[in-house]
């Protein structure tokens, strides 16, 4: 049974490795296909008479590690830069007032479809609000510099201040004003301690004594992820900034008592890092997806009533981003709207929404078309780019 085990471990990577050629090739997005292939694994095991039980609760493990390094990875291809200010504040003014009108949209919706209270119908709203860094960062490769970037910056602040909201409503005990204080102080607590954590583990990153010195970063920056995680706050935050801060030497330097820190960052050691966190990242998020799959009953596609849901979200999405774009100019506007995919950040979070609210069994599959399909509208930036990206040294993630 153990080399059964490592053999199948070893086809699935073979697999997932093919299917990312593919999508190079084709430009049909890996997430489509991996998620598919899920869905046709289970089928074809019960044929073979293999029952695998216990997959549903692997999916938001798998989810919480993928997220991680996916925003890792983001974060690790960002330069700071003073030409770049616009583009990362003007990402960020758009994250936020997406995540505010979607929410507020899917709120007033849920509350009136689902009988819902409106706060129940908020926590139920954000994860459709949020824009997946999991799936729009690797969809970025292959277009403008400025169009990646801009892409990187909102994804990541979507799914930070997402994570924030969510959070801040489940401490809300139903209340407006318990909501506000939970983000208030759960903003400005998760902003303190991710510095001080950052500046951890810069530190321990720039000690090149020890002969391992990776893998115990990582599970130094999962530790404290977790933590952050089980204190309802935004652990996000400190991941973005520690991938910041490491390839970012000369905007550390500036940074009063932080000069000599900033020297001691290697580009050799930042480059490997890098490497390590690209290829646990392209394992981890092929196989969530695959699980993802493979945990959707085949009878959630099957209602009427989760296809119209679904429908309805993806016009408010896309109606919506068409006319929030338009001041950004046709450069940035035109490949832009489709890339909005709902993800694995929508997952992870609809699962803890989905334990605390009573909502009909044609949710899931509504959820899981949403994911599918806003995917599959990412072929399309692709279809319209009319020039290649010239840089050299295009992100791989």
């Amino acid at each position: 049974m153990i080399y059964v085990a490592i053999l199948v471990a070893s086809l699935f990577l073979l697999i997932a490795f093919a299917v990312e050629r593919l999508d190079r090739a084709s430009g049909v997005p890996s997430v489509i296909i991996m998620i598919a292939l899920g869905l046709a694994a289970r089928p074809a095991l019960g044929m073979l008479g293999m029952l695998v039980k216990g997959i549903g609760a692997i999916v938001p493990a798998a989810g919480a590690v993928a997220f991680v390094l996916i925003v890792l990875e983001g974060a690790l291809d960002i330069e700071l830069k003073r030409e770049r200010l616009k583009i990362a504040v003007s990402a960020f003014a758009m994250a936020a007032f997406a995540l505010v009108f979607y929410g507020a949209v899917f709120a007033f919706l849920a509350a009136r479809l689902l009988d819902l209270t409106y706060l129940q119908g908020a926590l139920l709203a954000t994860p459709l609000a949020l824009i997946s860094s999991s799936v729009a960062i690797p969809a970025s490769r292959g277009l403008e510099t400025h169009t990646r970037e801009f892409v990187v910056y909102e994804s990541s602040t979507s799914d930070i201040l997402g994570v924030l909201v969510f959070f801040a409503l489940v401490n809300s005990q139903s209340t407006v004003r318990g909501f506000l204080t939970s983000l208030a102080g759960g903003g400005l607590l998760s902003l303190l301690l991710a510095v001080a954590c950052s500046l951890a583990l810069v530190l321990v990153s720039t000690r090149p004594t020890a002969h391992v010195r990776y893998i115990p970063l990582l599970a130094g920056l999962f530790a404290l992820y977790s933590a952050g995680q089980l204190l309802h706050l935004s652990p996000l935050i400190m991941v973005l900034l520690f991938g910041l801060m490491l390839n970012n030497p000369p905007v550390v330097a500036r940074i009063p008592g932080l000069a000599r820190l900033a020297e001691k960052i290697s580009t050799t050691s930042v480059g490997e890092f890098k490497v390590l966190v690209q290829e646990l990242t392209f394992a981890v998020r092929g196989f969530f997806f695959f699980l993802l799959g493979f945990s959707t009953q085949p009878a959630d596609f099957a209602s009427v009533r989760a296809w119209i849901a679904a429908a309805l979200i993806l016009i408010i999405i896309y109606g919506a981003r068409f006319l929030m774009l338009r001041p950004l100019g046709r450069e940035l506007s035109v490949p832009l709207i489709w890339i909005a995919p709902r993800g694995l950040i929508t997952v992870v979070l609809y699962l803890d929404a989905q334990r605390m609210l009573h909502l009909p069994a044609y949710f899931d599959g509504t959820v899981v078309i949403v994911v599918f399909l806003s995917a599959a509208a990412l072929v399309l930036p692709r279809r319209l780019r009319t020039e290649p990206d010239p840089s050299p040294t295009a992100t791989s993630v």
